[in-house]
């Protein structure tokens, strides 16, 4: 198969053919790549351009451009997320956005790379939505034959690619051969980059924000959440009783006479009397809490037999092996 001008017309009805029959067979919307609805506002209609351009799912210009005509709202927003595709249908949907009588705003969703981005400079006004992008490149293609056949191909791609960086340069300035360039390059340009170079209108702003919460009002009472959290249910008074709470468990611990010489040696040193003076006598250290006389535990007394360590044969029968030798002898080398 030779790809020629004069085959062109032949490819294309082949294309169509085929993706009438696999519509059929998948059961697919003969519409899956295009969308055009009513919005809420009846001054404004909207399309959206969400696959492929062309190819063997029927992405075809001609019942797009049908759709297209019943359209009478004055104002028309094209959506655009296409990674491209057939450059004459491509070119066939720009040229009919063009020619509408509406208001052709083209608002770029995702993408818009290869010939989408082509269609998206028939736009009155070309909006770039945050964080999307724009890809230029120069067309390619298929061909089989000799050699004169690829020498064909090869000036039919030249010629195809020339014809896409004029629209570029028609939206934006510059000539043809700068456009080719950055074709040849395959350029990405992000929303601001887009703009820069002349191919989109505005970046539009970024995604709206939640709105902040009004501030409580000075009278209101603290909110549940920012409040400490209320131990009181644990039986928590504060850190002096914590602080009484660790005394306690510290004086049952150690016993009190322990607990008074510890008081005593982290109490503040009394400071020396002064000369004449006679020094006070010292008062004395008073335990807090008497110990009372325990009482006899039985329990402790029926099982104290059980606590006894066994005799271990195994370390009578080792002992004589562990003692230390009363006189040290010479080591020898085996």
């Amino acid at each position: 198969m030779i790809t020629l001008p004069s085959t062109l017309p032949r490819i294309v009805a082949r294309q169509r053919a085929q993706a009438d029959k696999l519509r059929a067979q998948h059961g697919i919307d003969p519409q899956p790549w295009y969308r055009i609805t009513n919005q809420a506002d009846p001054d404004e209609a909207e399309v959206m351009l969400y696959d492929d351009i062309g190819g063997w799912y029927g992405a075809t210009a001609d019942q797009f451009i049908a759709d297209l005509r019943g359209i009478t709202a004055p104002n028309l927003r094209v959506r655009i997320n296409s990674p491209g595709g057939s450059v004459f249908e491509g070119i066939a949907i720009a040229n009919a956005l063009r020619s509408h009588p509406a208001n052709v705003t083209i608002q770029v969703d995702g993408i818009a790379a290869s010939i989408a981005s082509l269609i998206a400079m028939a736009g009155d006004r070309i909006e770039m939505a945050p964080n999307t992008m724009m890809m230029i490149h120069d067309a390619s293609g298929l061909c089989m034959g000799n050699a004169s056949d690829m020498e064909e191909m090869a000036e039919l791609l030249d010629l195809i690619s020339d014809n896409i960086a004029d629209a570029y340069s028609a939206r934006a300035g510059g000539t043809r051969e700068d456009w080719r360039e950055r074709m040849r390059a395959e350029t990405w340009y992000l929303p601001k980059d887009a703009v820069d170079a002349g191919l989109a209108d505005e970046a539009t702003q970024a995604p709206k924000t939640g709105t902040p919460a009004a501030a409580p009002a000075e009278d209101d009472p603290e909110p549940d959440m920012h409040r400490p959290y209320d131990l009181a249910a644990y039986g928590y008074a504060g850190p002096q009783q914590a602080a009484a709470a660790l005394t306690e468990d510290i004086r049952s611990l150690v016993g009190d006479e322990v607990a008074a010489a510890l008081r005593a040696q982290v109490a503040e040193p009394v400071p020396a009397p002064a000369e004449g003076t006679v020094p006070a006598e010292p008062t004395p250290v008073v335990a807090e809490h008497q110990p009372a006389e325990a009482a006899p535990d039985e329990w402790a007394a029926a099982v104290a037999h059980l606590m006894r360590s066994a005799p271990s044969p195994w370390a009578a029968l080792t002992a004589h092996l562990t003692k230390t030798p009363t006189s040290s002898s010479a080591a020898t080398d085996a």
